[in-house]
This record gives C-alpha cells, sequence and structure tokens, in this order.
C-alpha cells in the first residue's frame, strides 16, 4: 500500500520541476570556480513603491540538501516569478558536495566545509557591486535574503554571520549586521540538532560539517539555531504537511530565538509540502511573494 504523504510530495515535486529553465538577463561570477557565479533577472514590471530603478533586490539561495546533483537551474521558474512581481533577483550558485558517496553517507555527500561557507560569504559580499553592474534597475539597500530547504539555512546563516563566533574561518564573520531588510525562508534546515534527530535529507546536516565526527564542533559556527539573537527581521514560511523538512525544524528555530530574546515570524499552511514554495503555479508561491513584500517594501 502507498503512502498518501508520500504520494503528495511526489506530485508537488513533478509540478515544481515541471517548469523550464529561464535564462537571466545577466551573469556574474564572484570567484574562479564555475560554481562561484550569480545569475540576475530584472524586475519585469514596477514594484509598488516607484520606479523600476528603486527594486528590491531578493537574494535566492536555492535548496538540494547542499549535493552536487541539485543546482540553481530548478529555482529558475521561481526567480523569474518573483521578477514578474517586480522585484530585482540575484540567484547564488555556490560549492556543494562531492556527486560520489564518501563520510559514510547513504548517498551524494552534502555540501563541502568550509567551501559552500566561503562561496555563500563571498556572494553576498560582492552582491552590491555585482548588482549595480548587471542589474542597475536594483536597489542593494532594499535587500532580502530567500532561500528554501538547504538554501533557507544558508539564508539565515548569511544573515547571521555578524554573530558568528570570532574564531570563525576567514571570510565568514562581519563587523556588523548586514545591510539586509530581512530574511524569508522557506521550510529552512535551520536547527541542525532537530534536523539530525528526524534525519532529515539523510543526515545532510552532519554531512555538511564534514560527517558526525566534526558535527559538535563546527555546529556553533553554521546552525542558524545557535546564531541568535541577529537583530535581522527574519520570517520562515513552511507546509504543515512537509516531510522533507518537517514543521518541527522551523519551530525549534523560532523556539530558540524566543529564548534569545528575539520573535521571529512563522507562516504554517496548511495541506501543503516542501515544494509548493517554490512553484509559480502553486498558492503557496504567492505567499511566498507577499512575505517578501512585506519585508522589501
Amino acid at each position: 500500500m502507498t503512502d498518501p504523504a508520500v504520494e503528495r510530495d511526489a506530485a508537488e515535486a513533478a509540478s515544481a520541476f515541471s517548469h523550464p529553465p529561464v535564462a537571466p538577463d545577466a551573469t556574474a561570477s564572484y570567484g574562479e570556480h564555475p560554481d562561484q557565479i550569480v545569475d540576475f533577472y530584472a524586475p519585469r514590471r514596477a514594484g509598488p513603491a516607484g520606479p523600476r530603478n528603486s527594486a528590491p533586490l531578493v537574494v535566492l539561495l536555492h535548496g538540494g540538501a547542499w549535493r552536487a546533483p541539485y543546482d540553481r537551474q530548478h529555482v529558475t521558474p521561481f526567480a523569474d516569478f518573483l521578477a514578474r512581481q517586480g522585484f530585482a533577483v540575484a540567484n547564488v550558485e555556490y560549492r556543494r558536495g562531492s556527486s560520489l558517496p564518501h563520510q559514510d553517507a547513504q548517498g551524494p555527500v552534502a555540501g563541502r566545509w568550509p567551501e559552500t561557507f566561503d562561496d555563500v560569504a563571498a556572494a553576498l559580499d560582492a552582491l552590491p557591486d555585482l548588482a549595480a553592474d548587471c542589474l542597475p534597475e536594483a536597489a542593494p539597500r532594499r535587500m532580502v535574503l530567500t532561500g528554501h530547504s538547504a538554501g533557507g539555512h544558508l539564508a539565515l546563516w548569511a544573515a547571521a554571520r555578524h554573530v558568528l563566533p570570532y574564531d570563525a574561518p576567514p571570510g565568514w564573520r562581519l563587523p556588523a549586521p548586514p545591510l539586509l531588510r530581512g530574511v524569508v525562508a522557506l521550510a529552512p534546515i535551520a536547527d541542525f540538532t532537530v534536523a539530525e534527530e528526524l534525519g532529515v535529507c539523510g543526515g545532510a546536516s552532519a554531512q555538511l560539517l564534514g560527517g558526525t565526527s566534526g558535527f559538535a564542533a563546527r555546529r556553533p559556527y553554521a546552525d542558524p539555531a545557535a546564531l541568535l539573537p541577529t537583530g535581522i527581521a527574519t520570517a520562515l514560511v513552511q507546509g504543515r504537511s512537509d516531510i522533507v523538512v518537517p514543521e518541527a525544524v522551523s519551530e525549534a528555530y523560532v523556539a530558540a530565538a524566543a529564548l534569545a530574546g528575539e520573535t521571529v515570524g512563522l507562516t504554517l499552511l496548511d495541506g501543503v509540502g516542501h515544494f509548493p514554495l517554490i512553484d509559480p503555479a502553486a498558492d503557496a508561491c504567492a505567499v511566498v511573494a507577499e512575505e517578501i513584500s512585506q519585508l522589501a517594501w
């Protein structure tokens, strides 16, 4: 007998991945590695607050459990959807895991330590200048970070760089909070302890940190739930029916923020799983756009 939850998840994934890739308006490099690139999407219409050259810049970090087979191409329809809402969009690529199993993993290993974090930090630092050259419609001072799943983790991490431990790897820690309007994290892997307890994405969080042997030592530098409070406006959007990154992971992050004296918004969507949040054909995608609008404008 098939599991209805698994069937629903498969159908939602099929819908999200059914859209053809959308080519960017411009692409720029922030480093020498082939994965150190950013695709830019110009706003397709004027936003509610003024001319096209005042469009908020939405920085999009894709998911895929930080694993090599999943790159930014699967979120290009979502990037185009956001551009059609009047946003300027930067779709960031970064180095991910090997396509061969190791670190005692059951599948492709998740992420690279420290390269995945090196890349996100370098991309965010380079974005204002890259956007000025490639996307004059954008207003970098109206920057909002968003990301889905593993990308939601990276968005939360990028917004917390100023509270990283002082001995964090070079280039990670910022001396002051980043200039952001906020973060909208979509079904993020936001609490590594809970994610590992639930076996999210086959133990991807531990793989990202180099395996179980390095998990405890590296978690303070990588786990958003350990990097609170940030002082950055933060909202999470989560499907209640998500079986990939369950609701409990987002709830754990919100609870950790509250213990740190910070309020984090959490929008829970009934009857919604993991993938509708980035599916332009799904109602959930419009909810995501509205959450971004509330911060950006």
